[in-house]
């Protein structure tokens, strides 16, 4: 018996088969049919995107029923906040969908900030709003939801309207305690709360997805981020992981302790719901930063000085070290725990003697750098430290990167075996609900990493500092941005 897990990414969605032993033994890739019409402005076809998921879901059938595997299950796991409208009684979709990092709303959220409510352009809310002007449905026609509540009504062919914590802490309309939608947000923002889906626990049989072979039970929904914390074991309090993807992200397991500031904390992170279980809330706290393996993607498409992200290793191990060239990676501003959108990347320490082993190397050692501070960010915010902290993302596989981030943490890096964690978390929880294992303690066991990185020298954080420093308020009216 298996699980099939559908994983959905900002750049690609991927569908994978966890066996029972734990392991990922197939995965199909897509691309998102993701557009970007101007600057700041993200969206996707979520017609085409769920044509997509069929597809890939179908390869991995094929797979399995060749190896002679039964699909027991359905895990979903998502990118957060990206947000569809559709119609209730032809599930055809209103508009786009709206990416999560589409910064159309920016102006209405600052203007709703000035009425006394604090909501981000990278939260569901205001997209929901958008889309809903741009229809003259009434709202009693439409449902609007988060990827996870659109793949499960396609599934379910219109059967279960529903999201789960983690997904709508990132819509901007939960209360903060997340037992309930925010209903004062909701009504000043003119939503009916009939347009919003049923919150239902992250681990639990939602109902059959009809569409796919067999009808499975959905038994697992959840935000990529916390279904990567499931992935890689971060199951207790005190344990946390860092994701290198597109972006960077360290999330730590609080269990059900809440932190206490509500939004964002002082340092600049924020309160999640990892996972709910039953009538059980899992808590934790999140840094995030705005760029991370798109600096080394930047190096190949824009700069061309390698052709790519993989030759970054090479040739960053050409040089002992950057030569003493730093880099901020701040090509779309810095996340946590400054905050500053009018932040632009620098690189400091150029001579004549630098070359582009020294080039590549130092934006390899800046996003980790940049891992670091977020470390920082979120065990301060949490009151916690980390003994170790657990990486996955594509630049997870990067030796230099793993190096400079266990040199900047002081303390070892544990590299995932399998990059693929979100896949992964999705399938132990859904495998979880349908009994495939017992307990917690047994999916804890499956995390074997790869490496453990030891720290080797000392970074010169004086220098970074003043790095970062330098980085900041070139675009001094974005750099007075604020939604929190």
């Amino acid at each position: 018996m298996s699980i099939l897990v559908i994983d959905v990414g900002t750049s690609s969605l991927r569908v994978a088969e966890i066996a029972n032993e734990g392991t990922l033994v197939a995965l199909a890739a897509r691309p998102v049919p993701l557009t970007c019409p101007a600057p700041g402005l993200a969206e996707l076809d979520a017609e085409a995107l769920y044509a997509q998921v069929l597809d890939a879901c179908a390869e991995i059938y094929a797979e399995a029923k060749a190896a002679g595997r039964k699909i027991e299950g359905v895990g979903i796991a998502n990118q957060r906040a990206t947000t569809v409208v559709w119609e209730k009684e032809t599930s055809a979709t209103v508009g786009p969908a709206l990416s999560w990092n589409d910064l159309r709303t920016l102006e209405q959220c600052l203007n709703l900030k000035a009425e006394g409510f604090t909501l981000a352009p990278n939260e569901s809310a205001t997209k929901i709003t958008h889309l809903l002007e741009s229809t003259s449905h009434n709202q009693s026609d439409l449902l609007a939801g988060t990827l996870d509540t659109w793949l499960v009504w396609r599934l379910s062919d219109g059967k279960h309207y529903v999201t789960d914590r983690s997904n709508a802490g990132l819509t901007g309309l939960l209360h903060p305690d997340a037992t309930s939608w925010d209903i004062e947000i909701s009504r000043h923002l003119g939503l009916e709360l009939s347009l919003l889906p049923e919150l239902v626990p992250s681990i639990g049989i939602i109902g059959e997805a009809i569409a796919l072979e067999g009808a499975p039970p959905i038994a697992a929904i959840v935000g990529d981020q916390q279904s990567s914390l499931v992935g890689q074991g971060c199951l207790a309090p005190g344990l946390g992981k860092g994701t290198f993807g597109t972006g960077a992200a360290i999330d730590i397991c609080l269990g059900n302790r809440r932190v206490d500031f509500q939004r964002r904390g002082p340092r600049g992170s924020f309160p999640i719901v990892c996972w709910t279980e039953q009538a059980q809330i899992k808590w934790g706290v999140e840094a995030l930063d705005l760029t991370a393996g798109t600096c080394v993607k930047w190096l190949c498409e824009q700069l061309e000085i390698i052709d790519s992200p993989k030759d970054s290793q090479n040739l960053a191990l050409q040089c002992e070290d950057s030569g003493g060239v730093f880099f901020v990676p701040a090509l779309e501003g810095l996340g946590a725990p400054e905050w500053d959108f009018g932040a632009r990347g620098t690189f400091l320490g150029l001579t004549r003697g630098t070359h582009r082993a020294h080039i590549v190397r130092a934006v390899l050692e800046g996003v980790a750098y940049r891992g670091a501070e977020l470390v920082r960010t979120a065990e301060e915010d949490a009151d916690i430290a980390l003994s170790s902290v657990r990486i996955d993302g594509g630049m997870s596989r990067n030796e230099v990167f793993g190096q400079a981030l266990a040199d900047a943490l002081g303390r070892p890096v544990e590299v995932a075996a399998e990059s693929e964690s979100t896949v992964l978390g999705a399938g132990y929880m859904a495998g979880y609900a349908l009994g495939i294992w017992p307990s917690w303690e047994v999916i804890s066991l499956f995390w074997q990493p790869k490496a453990v990185v030891e720290p080797q020298q000392t970074v010169n954080h004086e220098c970074w500092r003043n790095a970062v420093y330098l980085s900041r308020q070139w675009e001094e009216g974005l750099s007075e941005i604020s939604f929190w």
